[in-house]
C-alpha cells in the first residue's frame, strides 16, 4: 500500500467563503499515482470546514443565510468564547458543516455521484489556513 500527503493553503479575501477544491484534490490523486484507495480531505483549523455538495450559487447563498441564522456573527457579546477573538460563530458553523470528507478512489478518479464536489468552507477568514490531503491505496 502507498500513501501520499499534501497541504493545500488558502487565504480568503472574505470572512466567510466557500471554495470548490475538487480539481485540486483530483490533481493530488493524479500526483499520488494511487489508482484504488481512499482520500481524506481535512480542514486543519477549527473555524474552517471541508464538505461535499453541489456547486450551485443559490445553494451557496442558502448556506450563508442558514448558517447565519444558526450562529449569527453579531452581536459579538452574545458568545462567552468571544473575548480575545470575535469568532465564536465560526467555531459553531464549522461544527455544523463538518471537519473532513473521506472519498473513494476508483481507477485513479474520485468515485462521485453526478453533482458531488468537494468544498473548503471558511468561516473566519482573511488569514492563511490549510487543508490536509492524505491518500492511501494501491
Amino acid at each position: 500500500m502507498k500513501s501520499y500527503r499534501k497541504e493545500l493553503w488558502f487565504n480568503t479575501s472574505q470572512r466567510r467563503q466557500l471554495i470548490n477544491i475538487t480539481s485540486e484534490i483530483s490533481k493530488c490523486i493524479n500526483d499520488s499515482g494511487i489508482k484504488e484507495g481512499l482520500v481524506l480531505v481535512n480542514a486543519m483549523h477549527i473555524t474552517s470546514s471541508v464538505f461535499i455538495n453541489d456547486d450551485e450559487s443559490g445553494l451557496h447563498h442558502d448556506y450563508e443565510v442558514w448558517l447565519e441564522k444558526l450562529a449569527p456573527e453579531k452581536p459579538y457579546n452574545q458568545y462567552k468564547h468571544n473575548g480575545y477573538e470575535d469568532n465564536a460563530d465560526a467555531h459553531l458553523k464549522r461544527t455544523v458543516m463538518g471537519r473532513e470528507v473521506v472519498c473513494a478512489i476508483t481507477d485513479g478518479q474520485l468515485d462521485f455521484g453526478p453533482w458531488e464536489q468537494i468544498f473548503y468552507g471558511e468561516f473566519d477568514g482573511k488569514r492563511k489556513k490549510r487543508v490536509l490531503v492524505k491518500i492511501i491505496g494501491e
